[in-house]
C-alpha cells in the first residue's frame, strides 16, 4: 500500500484522536456518537467519535 504524506498525517492524526478520546469521554460524561466518514486522504471510510454532553 502506498501511503502519502498527506495519508501519514491523517492516519497518524486519527490514532492520537483515538488514544484521547477515552480519557476525555471519562471526565466529562454525556453522549458519545459515532459517526462513519469518507476520508479522501485515506480513501477510505474512518470513524469518529464525539462526547456531546
Amino acid at each position: 500500500m502506498k501511503l502519502s504524506r498527506r495519508g501519514f498525517l491523517a492516519s497518524s492524526g486519527a490514532a492520537l484522536a483515538v488514544r484521547s478520546m477515552p480519557q476525555v469521554a471519562a471526565k466529562t460524561g454525556g453522549w458519545r456518537i459515532l459517526t462513519l466518514v469518507y476520508d479522501k486522504a485515506l480513501g477510505m471510510m474512518r470513524a469518529v467519535e464525539r462526547v456531546v454532553p
